[in-house]
């Protein structure tokens, strides 16, 4: 064999490789995460489980995922009966037992506000992908935009024309982790990306980017062909030898 076709075929082994390996780490590593929360949730929740009604007292294998239903059934039946008056009033006990304790209550308010404006107020949650010049002029960084409201930073900055606005600048490769910056509206360059494409485009440190159509970009318009030029021109019969047009010996 040529080392021409030993190199093809190394070669097509590595593409077949690289392309295993593409499809099959995603699924991997989102398995890995799931289970590994899986069995997160079912070490918390289990324990609590009276004896009886946990299935693996009496399986001779445990079950995976029992925990995070019970956990998921517990959380749905506290949001229903906080929703009627009996369960406000005893929120609202427990919340100023909670108030009184000095180091406790700044964790739990803060919490609470976190989790109420993530999943609560959609509306008011990061909306908008910019770039603004950070660290250094010329140098640009993706941040996510928050609304825009009236606060107590542009009354004291005197900046109604030109709002300061919040925005959040990701950290690579974990986005949930970052700087809060106040920036002038004339200095954010918006995006057109989604806050999805961002996080995507953070996380991989810039190799996974989104497709992007440069506005008035002509596109590639296919035209139909007439049938007639649309039909493959005959190729010219070939010309057969007859026994008189073939040379004499």
């Amino acid at each position: 064999m040529s080392d021409g076709h030993t190199l093809s075929g190394m070669t097509r082994l590595r593409n077949y490789f690289l392309t295993g390996f593409i499809v099959c780490a995603p699924l991997a590593i989102t398995a890995y995460i799931a289970w590994s929360f899986i069995g997160w949730v079912d070490s918390w929740v289990k324990p609590y489980i009276p004896y009886r009604y946990n299935p693996d007292t009496y399986l001779p294998f445990p079950v995976p995922g029992f925990g995070l239903i019970v956990a998921l059934v517990l959380i749905t039946l506290i949001g229903f009966l906080t929703a009627n008056f009996i369960g406000r009033s005893i929120i609202r006990y427990g919340e100023s037992l909670l108030s009184r304790m000095p180091f406790v209550r700044s964790i739990y308010s803060a919490l609470k506000q976190i989790f109420e404006t993530v999943l609560s107020h959609k509306s008011d949650m990061f909306s908008k992908v910019g770039i603004v010049e950070y660290p250094r002029k010329g140098v640009w960084s993706i941040v996510f935009v928050a609304s825009e409201k009236d606060t107590e930073i542009n009354e004291k900055l005197n900046s109604r024309d030109d709002p300061m606005i919040a925005v959040f600048m990701p950290c690579t490769p974990n986005p949930t982790t970052g700087f809060l910056m106040y920036v002038r509206k004339s200095e954010i360059v918006e995006l057109d990306m989604t806050i999805e494409e961002a996080a995507k485009l953070v996380i991989s440190a810039g190799l996974v980017a989104p497709e992007y159509q440069v506005p008035g970009a002509a596109q590639p318009v296919s035209v139909p062909l007439p049938a007639t030029l649309a039909m493959a021109a005959p190729q010219p019969a070939r010309r057969r030898r007859t026994a008189s047009s073939r040379p004499k010996r």
